[in-house]
């Protein structure tokens, strides 16, 4: 097959397993990276001498410039070749990673955050656009469950051997680490990816302003942002505080929280496989329904869970982690069959900063629902798990008005270098 032939034929089964395994590679790499900041903070405040404040800022510099540079690249990320955009975008992530590294001061640190949140958040949203492109209708939740598995393997060993690294070396050196490994997948990936252009047919019909119009005011297309939005925040509102509440009141110590994040990934690792396969047998919107039901136990549990034994914590917020990143593989396996080829590439860039500003938001209002009381416990977390609650149940009722526009034999992959 010629690079610029056209093909409406599914990719070979050994091909798209290539793709995935480098899609799932650069996910890992954007998601350790974001990830790692967050249990380092005691090192950082110790070092830069910054208030929770100003390392609330560094956290959030990520994913504001996600969301930000998000929407910008939905005006002109479908007029290019996704392997070409994607190359670009993960030398930017790959840049930026590297002067996080290198970074002298808090200052420069925080402008490094920015520059990797521009180009990693932009990239994730287009490695789902390339998972609607390529993979066919009838084995897109299992792709779904594979490369959405990269946040489990990032719990289980990204962020744990990031931490070792800090705290046997020290801050600069997980960021070094993850160049290098970014580094080793880029030049994989400019290898093996083949070239994907069955979008560029209609490239030129439309003004990308007008393009990204169409994106913004489309009633399918602002239906699946409203549910994205939602299903965010049914997630956020809880998991920023949960290592907060379980030293505060459930009694684990600092050096216990890694058993969530270890027991966690480790069984989400396998549950969204199982969940990709189930929802390619069973149906998109029927296993996001049951799995979204299946959520409202541990959320209650958890954010009422008193002074318990460790293995009872460990065993609640796994479940919790299993039924709501659950909900994630037919929920994006949905969306991302729900919109034209053409637009694809913008509309999921739009869907990252989506993303990224309600996980922003969610966070935010939780921050001011919740107090405390003298002796440091947690109060009023109950209330953030109701509003969680509410948020989970109304995506049952938003997804069915999910459309799906994909036609049989839509335009797969197109060439290979």
């Amino acid at each position: 097959m010629s690079e610029h032939t056209e093909s409406s034929e599914i990719a070979p089964l050994r091909q798209e397993k290539f793709l995935l395994f480098i899609l799932a590679a650069i996910q890992f790499t954007t998601i350790v990276d974001f990830l790692i900041v967050l249990p380092l903070g005691p090192q950082y405040m110790r070092v830069f001498k910054i208030s929770p404040a100003q390392f609330g800022l560094m956290v959030s510099a990520y994913a504001i410039s996600a969301g930000i540079f998000g929407i910008i690249a939905g005006f002109f990320l479908d007029r290019f070749d996704r392997k070409r955009a994607l190359l670009w975008l993960y030398s930017g992530f790959t840049l930026g990673t590297l002067c996080c590294a290198l970074a002298p001061n808090y200052h420069l640190l925080v402008a490094a955050r920015v520059v990797a949140g521009a180009f990693g958040g932009v990239a994730g949203g287009l490695i789902l656009a390339i998972i609607g492109d390529v993979i066919p209708e009838k084995r897109r939740g299992a792709a779904m469950g594979l490369v959405m598995s990269s946040f489990s393997v990032a719990s289980i060993c990204g962020v744990p051997l990031g931490l070792l690294l800090a705290s046997h070396l020290n801050w600069h050196m997980p960021f070094f680490a993850l160049t290098g490994l970014s580094i080793l997948i880029l030049a994989a990936a400019a290898r093996v990816m083949p070239h994907l252009r069955s979008h560029l047919v209609h490239a030129g019909e439309e003004h990308p302003a007008a393009k990204m119009l169409t994106i913004l005011t489309h009633p399918d297309h602002r239906m699946a942002f409203v549910f994205m939005a939602t299903m965010t925040c049914a997630g956020f509102l809880v998991f920023p505080y949960i290592s907060n509440y379980m030293v505060a009141n459930v009694g684990m110590t600092e050096k216990q929280l890694p058993l969530i994040y270890l027991c966690g990934g480790l069984c989400t690792l396998f549950t969204m496989n199982l969940i990709g396969r189930w929802t390619d047998r069973a149906g998109k919107k029927r296993v996001f329904t049951i799995v979204s039901l299946s959520a409202a136990a541990p959320i209650v549990i958890l954010t009422n869970l008193p002074h318990a034994p460790v293995w009872v914590a460990v065993a609640v917020s796994t479940l919790l982690m299993v039924c709501m990143s659950g909900r994630m593989v037919p929920a994006m396996a949905l969306m991302t069959g729900s919109i034209e080829a053409r637009y694809r590439g913008g509309f999921m860039s739009i869907n990252s900063s989506v993303q990224q500003f309600a996980s922003g938001f969610a966070a935010y209002v939780s921050g001011l629902i919740l107090g405390q009381t003298p002796g440091g416990e947690i109060t009023r977390y109950w209330l953030v798990g109701v509003l969680s609650v509410t948020c989970a149940y109304s995506c049952i009722y938003l997804v069915k008005f999910l459309k799906t526009s994909e036609v049989p034999n839509a335009e797969k992959i197109v060439a290979m270098e």
